[in-house]
């Protein structure tokens, strides 16, 4: 076919963050995201001018999911955060906030970006190392023996959502159930590689928080007519199970653009269902005790099975798929031919279980490495954020497994870090100097540069107006309300830092975060008393931490070497 018109050239732009319109788009990210990072974050409202749900979030995976961009600057930092958070789940806005303030910050240095690449490339190298290492004071080590340090965490990532709409009895409630569906997931027989199994969260909207459950298995949802129809369940022993991926209705699978040819005479109806009930007989012959069906079984094929005691449940969906092939040990089958004995799988018991409104068929396995997560709400939209930030939780505690380390939350890893980068850079610049090839004066704006940039960061936790400290003597983060009289004892305010490790009544000293110019000398590990205070504490996901700087960090340099876009307009 023609064109209707001829075909535009594309646009070349040159320096593509000179422009007013890229430091305006930006600034209006970075404004977007900051309100919303934190406990006491701004929530925001999603909807299109169409209609359609709205949705009501911090979550960084649902904002920028519903947040269109049109400025190739933003399209490449919001594709990084994107990307991040599908690998790690959780930092999403950490990432975000802190690549806004990189760009923003070097931009105003006036340096090439030859020079600020290879210098943040090295500050980063910086961090990564520090905390990485053994002597790092903003990191801990987990022990798998004890559930402090993993209640902690999951308790922070639920705190830090307030649109899950949780109060503290709650948050207690949920952590202990997202903990207990991990650990439901580890083998018992695990060696040194550990294969996790699958926590499903079951939806059950409009019921009390504090009705949620934790339930080794899988929860099928059936509907009363369902439930009318499965005979009573009386077995001592397992139960064997036919899984089908495929469709069991009957109809014919779509010829696409070929033709199907038709003997005379003969039904494709009735072939159909000729071979329905060829395979129903050898699923009775094979002494099979239940068929779970991920699309349609047809109602005559049904009821042949029922009259030999065999359930047979539909409409599972996809979603349970992989799930199910863990419960029962086996793969899904994905024909109607002739089936192989090895097909088969086993679950241990089946019963019927109600909750709230809905009933449902509750596969027991052998083996518990696969749970279901009841989850209740009491509406659609927190439902939706509670579900995410459980996924959020579960996979934080996956990563936790494969790293087992923690690092202090509450704004106080950021302040450490630059202490930390600050003392280094200052009293032991020899090295950077000489494998960098640069200078005193770039060495120092550069890192100034990006020291402020983490200390936003931290200063974006507060939001209602309070003063952010820092202390001279680990370098954490303290808030303390605003608008305080002059007369008042600094030291009487803030009671506990950040991440609620230290307290106000040691002998420390404070200053504004932003104007603190102090350099920490390196610290060593944290004490024993520390850790053992871990129930109480602000925690991050480290892996997803650590991750989540180097993409800020990578991606800022990626825009700030950007120069040129080529856009196609047609």
């Amino acid at each position: 076919m023609s064109r209707l018109e001829a075909k535009k050239p594309s646009i070349c732009r040159r320096e593509p963050l000179t422009g007013e319109r890229a430091g305006a788009s930006l600034a209006a990210l970075r404004g977007l995201v900051t309100s919303c990072y934190g406990p006491a974050g701004r929530l925001k409202q999603l909807h299109n001018g169409r209609g359609g749900p709205v949705a009501t979030t911090s979550h960084s995976a649902a904002l920028l999911a519903g947040l269109p961009v049109s400025h190739p600057v933003l399209k490449v930092l919001t594709a990084a955060v994107r990307n991040h958070v599908a690998c790690f789940s959780d930092g999403g806005l950490f990432t975000a906030i802190l690549c806004c303030n990189l760009v923003e910050n070097v931009q105003r240095l006036g340096l090439t970006p030859t020079t600020v690449i290879k210098l943040n490339k090295h500050l980063l190298s910086l961090c990564t190392r520090y905390l990485k290492s053994e002597v790092c004071a903003c990191r801990i080590p987990v022990d798998f023996g004890s559930t402090e340090i993993l209640l902690s965490l999951v308790r922070s990532i639920l705190t830090s959502k307030p649109a899950c709409m949780l109060i503290a009895k709650e948050i207690d409630h949920i952590s202990t159930l997202i903990l207990r569906a991990f650990l439901l997931t580890i083998p018992e027989d695990a060696q040194e590689h550990i294969i996790l199994g699958k926590s499903v969260i079951v939806p059950l909207k409009g019921q009390r928080v504090i009705d949620s459950a934790v339930l080794p298995g899988i929860l099928i949802e059936v509907s009363e007519v369902q439930l009318m129809k499965i005979l009573p369940i009386r077995k001592s022993d397992s139960f064997k199970v036919a899984v089908f991926c495929v469709s069991l209705s009957g109809d014919l699978s779509d010829t696409g653009e070929g033709t199907l040819l038709v003997s005379y005479g003969v039904s494709l109806e009735n072939a159909a269902l000729d071979q329905l009930f060829n395979l129903g007989r050898q699923l009775v012959s094979d002494h099979v005790d239940l068929v779970l069906c991920q699309k349609v079984i047809h109602p005559s094929l049904k009821q042949f099975l029922r009259t030999h005691h065999i359930i047979a449940v539909d409409r599972i969906g996809v979603s349970l798929m992989e799930p199910l092939s863990k419960v029962t040990g086996t793969r899904p089958i994905g024909s109607l031919g002739s089936i192989s004995p090895s097909s088969y799988g086993t679950v241990k018991d089946l019963c019927i279980a109600k909750f709230g409104c809905k009933h449902f068929f509750h596969l027991i396995p052998n083996k518990a490495t696969v749970c279901s997560l009841l989850l209740c709400n009491r509406n659609d939209t927190a439902w939706d954020e509670l579900k995410l930030t459980c996924q959020t939780a579960l996979h934080a505690l996956q990563l936790t497994v494969k790293e087992p380390y923690v690092l202090l939350g509450g704004g106080c890893t950021e302040t450490h870090l630059v202490a930390y980068v600050r003392h280094k850079t200052r009293y032991e610049p020899e090295s950077v100097l000489r494998d960098e090839r640069c200078s005193q004066t770039e060495l120092q704006l550069i890192t100034e540069a990006f020291c402020s940039a983490l200390e936003s960061l931290a200063g974006s936790l507060e939001h209602d107006g309070g003063e952010v400290l820092t202390d001279d003597k680990y370098g954490h983060f303290w808030s303390v309300q605003a608008n305080l009289p002059s007369a008042v004892n600094w030291p009487d305010l803030p009671s506990r830092c950040g991440c609620g490790l230290y307290s106000s009544q040691e002998e420390l000293s404070w200053s504004f975060l932003r104007s603190a110019r102090h350099h920490l000398p390196p610290q060593t590990c944290l004490s024993h008393e520390a850790k053992g205070s871990a129930d109480t504490l602000t925690l991050d996901c480290f892996t997803a931490k650590l991750s989540g700087l180097q993409v800020a960090v990578e991606t800022a340099s990626l825009i700030l070497d950007l120069s040129c876009v080529i856009e196609d307009t047609n």
